[in-house]
């Protein structure tokens, strides 16, 4: 189903959330390659963003945050998550990114790392619904119809549930979906998601809700429907499983899923590992290690952290100096793996 003229949003079009250090673009295509209707970058600051941009313009450098913006074709349709407290300062960073051909947007009223929240971005805004409803009317009249949307949690700390009226002050601004995960900002992740939040939301507006928080198996996801959403949103469940799009989606067609194998995990971490060499700029580190490899050899193990082995393998990825025998070493210890 399309939302206008946005993204795709519906049970069938399950969406890979915003992670900051893991949504980058060989992720992100591997989760497209498993059933990924929609994918959003990691979360970006409006005001990086600008700064990356002056610079590009004048032949520097383009800067972290820019770089989280690479794509290619096989990476649409992508939703470019801002984050900012000022309002002219996400028009501005979406209307730069809009001349480089980016078109779908969503802002972040979640996030509660502290660095974030000292700034009035993220879970910040959350105390101050005015300035939330100033900074996602900027990006929704920025981007156009049906084009940007906002994830929110339920509120700064336990006890205070700003959403609701949030979310319909919102949807009158111009939102064309919301995301809730459904913890206090103060919580982080600990708990549990109040499924109940996401029910009342989806009661509370008329634009599509997508649920996030705590969707660790397709079983899950297809449950957390019942709430009324219009869609899923996997985060964590997806950086353990990229498989995990294709199974939900098995289950909504009536067939069952394959099961998550050693083997299917190892080949998982192949395709990502030549995804990533393919796409990563060959950047080393101070060892004279390729900064990507490095970033590989700890999301390596998450693959296979379920079967015999793994610990030994972390291990040996720890002295890992090259593509090739990152291969070499996947195939070692889990032989059936292609």
């Amino acid at each position: 189903m399309k939302n206008a003229s946005g993204p795709p949003i519906g049970p069938g079009a399950p969406w890979l959330a915003p992670l900051a250090g893991f949504s980058d673009l060989p992720f992100r295509l591997l989760c497209r390659e498993n059933g990924a209707a929609a994918a959003c970058t990691e979360m970006i600051s409006a005001k990086g963003l600008l700064r990356d941009f002056k610079k590009a313009a004048s032949a520097g450098p383009h800067g972290a945050s820019a770089e989280l913006l690479r794509t290619v074709p096989e990476d649409a349709p992508l939703v470019v998550q801002l984050f900012g407290a000022e309002p002219d300062c996400i028009a501005a960073a979406a209307r730069e990114a809009m001349g480089r051909g980016f078109v779908f947007f969503d802002v972040n009223m979640g996030c509660s790392v502290p660095k974030v929240i000292k700034t009035g971005a993220g879970a910040a805004l959350l105390r101050d619904p005015d300035k939330a409803v100033a900074v996602g009317r900027a990006l929704f009249r920025t981007a156009g119809e049906g084009r940007a949307g906002c994830k929110l949690r339920l509120g700064p700390d336990a006890g205070s549930s700003a959403y609701a009226d949030l979310a319909r002050r919102l949807e009158d601004e111009g939102a064309a979906w919301l995301t809730l995960h459904p913890r206090h900002a103060r919580q982080g992740f600990a708990g549990s998601a109040d499924c109940a939040a996401l029910e009342k939301l989806a009661r509370s507006v008329s634009i599509p809700v997508l649920a996030s928080g705590d969707l660790f198996s397709a079983e899950e996801a297809v449950k957390r429907l019942e709430t009324g959403v219009r869609g899923v949103m996997f985060a964590r469940g997806a950086l353990a499983d990229p498989g995990i799009f294709r199974r939900y989606l098995d289950l909504l067609a009536g067939r069952v899923p394959e099961a998550y194998t050693g083997a299917a995990g190892a080949a998982f971490l192949l395709r990502h590992a030549r995804l990533a060499r393919a796409l990563s700029a060959e950047r080393a580190g101070r060892s004279g290690i390729p900064c990507a490899l490095l970033k590989m050899r700890g999301i390596a193990p998450r693959y296979l952290r379920a079967f015999p082995g793994v610990g030994r393998f972390r291990a040996a990825l720890a002295h890992c100096a090259g593509w090739d025998e990152l291969n070499a070493l996947t195939r070692e210890f889990f032989p059936d793996s292609v």
